[in-house]
């Protein structure tokens, strides 16, 4: 049991960011708690990493394996792991330097753990995608195609298709190829132009070359396997057979239409981070116009608009999995100096090294985010496609709340329960935010983004009566 153990710092996340933290804080004298949805550490990126199920290596790619460096660090360290630990509310008083409390269910069982500082290091998510017929079986994400690969060694069913934008994209086909799976076709859902968007940026972004050649590594590698690549290409969608599971794709590049049979297709639009926790406690966040979707505000130590609240890795901001990892490990840093461990003059050398290191990892962002842009047809879909799988409400839905006063998320859920179903606006949330700014000609940051409620996770009855004992 945990209950009312008081911890220096509690990390939320066994990710790049939140190991790294946790290694770092504790080199340095905090009692440090480290919690975790998954079984063990690794985050998304590292996922089973631990235990991997993969015997051939060279499928996933030496990337994946550099992270068990971190994981036998944090294993070495004298930190507390609670795994499959089930976040649902965190509360704190409105005056700095008191105790954080935090919530939570570890195997169905209520417990709380209290903290003098919190480091949130939730990751990202996947943007949702909608086109028609995208709620299909046999639709998913390239993402969730990674976690089959990860935890269980399997594939999805070819023949396959991939398509959307990205460099998660050509990661996926690639190690899919690797792992012997037919790909009948690459869509690449990129307008065109998005090259001389990008080119501005190039110059910063050579300052991290090895990313660069990794990429460029990647396409080379889908080329040589033969997999058919379409480019420029728009109207996608999911076409079933009589039993409604996918059967073929539809889409067009220039003007002719096409169709690919296919038992799987996988889609894929970027990630952007996981605002779920910071929204339910209220932090500012602002709109990341490049990224198109909203960043938690931080300084530039990871530090929130609550001044005892931090945030790390790319639930700040997308910057990949090294990059994560020196955030945590700033973040960290002056947490402990916050704390009274080390003086700010041992904070401002102890981080050149992390923040040089950071620099280089996100030089190259710029770049990507232009190159990657979303086309708008999936910010704002057309009107027959699904918005809200949860309460089946279309982008046709929203924009007719528009037309009859609606200004808001929050407004459209009293129209229509959209985002309050068991995803809790996590799968519509960007989507509907976006509609209403372009029906209602404003940005956005203006329009806003749902206001998340406590629990931000499914609780039993149980679990909160195990918090009054």
């Amino acid at each position: 049991m945990i209950n009312n153990t008081l911890y220096d710092l509690a990390i939320i996340g066994a990710g790049p960011a939140g190991m790294s933290a946790a290694i770092c804080a504790s080199e340095h004298g905090l009692k440090v708690a480290l919690l975790d949805e998954q079984a063990n550490f690794g985050g998304q990126i590292y996922k089973k990493l631990y235990q991997p199920s993969l015997k051939d290596e060279s499928i996933l790619g030496p990337d994946y394996y550099q992270g068990r460096v971190l994981i036998h660090q944090v294993q070495k360290s004298k930190i507390d792991c609670f795994f499959e630990a089930s976040v649902w509310q965190v509360t704190y008083p409105e005056k700095s330097d008191s105790t954080l409390e935090i919530n939570l269910s570890i195997k169905q069982q209520g417990q709380q753990l209290k903290a003098r500082k919190l480091l949130i290091a939730a990751g990202a998510q996947e943007r949702p995608t909608p086109f028609p017929g995208w709620t299909l079986p046999g639709v998913m994400t390239c993402g969730a195609a990674q976690i089959l690969l990860k935890t269980s060694a399997m594939t999805p069913a070819s023949p396959l298709v991939i398509a959307g934008s990205g460099p998660l994209l050509l990661l996926i086909a690639a190690q899919l190829h690797r792992a012997g799976v037919n790909i009948s076709g690459l869509l690449d859902t990129r307008p065109k132009g998005r090259y001389v968007e990008a080119l501005p940026h190039l110059a910063a972004a050579l300052n991290n070359l090895p990313l660069l050649a990794k990429g460029l590594a990647l396409m080379a590698e889908i080329k040589k396997a033969n997999i058919p690549i379409y480019k420029n290409v728009t109207e996608l969608t999911a076409l079933a057979n009589p039993s409604e599971h996918l059967e073929q794709v539809s889409f067009k590049t220039g003007n002719q239409h096409q169709e690919i049979t296919c038992r799987t297709l996988l889609t894929h639009q970027g990630v952007v981070p996981n605002v779920q926790l910071t929204r339910a406690l209220k932090l500012d966040h602002v709109w990341h116009q490049n990224q198109t979707c909203w960043h938690p505000v931080k300084d530039e130590w990871g530090q929130s608009s609550h001044p005892d609240i931090y945030i790390a890795g790319d639930a700040s901001g997308i910057t990949g999995a090294k990059g994560a990892a020196h955030t945590g490990r700033i973040a960290a840093l002056k947490i402990t100096q916050s704390l009274a461990k080390i003086s700010s003059y041992q904070l401002a050398k102890l981080a050149q090294v992390p923040t040089k290191k950071l620099a280089k990892e996100t030089c190259i962002r710029p770049f990507l985010d232009k190159l990657y842009y979303p086309a708008q047809t999936f910010l704002t879909p057309e009107d027959d496609t699904l918005v809200c799988r949860c309460e089946e409400v279309s982008a046709k839905d929203i924009r007719h709340m528009v037309k009859q006063g609606c200004t808001g998320p929050n407004q459209t859920k009293a129209f229509s329960r959209v985002g309050m179903g068991p995803c809790q606006g996590r799968l519509c949330g960007l989507t509907v935010s976006n509609i209403i700014a372009e029906e209602s000609r404003l940005t956005p940051d203006e329009v806003g983004y749902y206001q998340i409620r406590n629990p931000i996770k499914p609780v039993n009855l149980s679990e909160l009566i195990d918090l009054a004992k």
